[in-house]
């Protein structure tokens, strides 16, 4: 069978891109945060989300997604606003401090797809980006660990 590694390249790769803007993150400032924030930060931007959306996105229990919450409101990074059309739950929000540091996660983001651009050349680049974008389901990034 050709490429049987290719599951343990992409897990890899996946690997090298949570530790880049991680990394990132941290150097712009934002040292209390672990790479599961960031996961939760995606489903919270733009609009924001409910402990139960955060806990499918994650792939957690509620329980634990309320206490991912707590955290990220006890730092700064989240708020809990009255949902619109559901007076016993919460829609988690990010804080500028949240946004803050989103941004600095995009720019982290942004330097690895560079550091890949320069190391395959961009016409790879983009193919490489386009041939995952056929085979991967958009929205399925979990964490791989607590």
């Amino acid at each position: 069978m050709p490429a049987q590694d290719l599951p343990m390249l992409l897990l890899a790769a996946a690997a090298e891109v949570t530790d880049a803007v991680h990394d990132g993150t941290v150097a712009a400032g934002f040292t209390d945060i672990r790479p599961t924030h960031g996961f939760a930060f995606v489903r919270m931007a733009p609009n924001g989300a409910t402990v139960g959306e955060l806990a499918e996105h994650l792939g957690v229990t509620k329980q634990a997604a309320s206490q991912l919450v707590e955290e990220l409101v006890k730092k700064g990074y989240a708020e809990r606003n009255p949902h619109p059309s559901d007076a016993r739950a919460k829609v988690i929000t990010l804080t500028e401090r949240g946004w803050a540091c989103t941004r600095a996660a995009d720019a982290a983001a942004a330097r690895f797809t560079e550091r890949w651009a320069r190391a395959l050349g961009p016409g790879a680049t983009v193919e490489l980006r386009n041939m995952l974008a056929h085979v991967v389901t958009p929205g399925r990034v979990r964490p791989s660990a607590w």
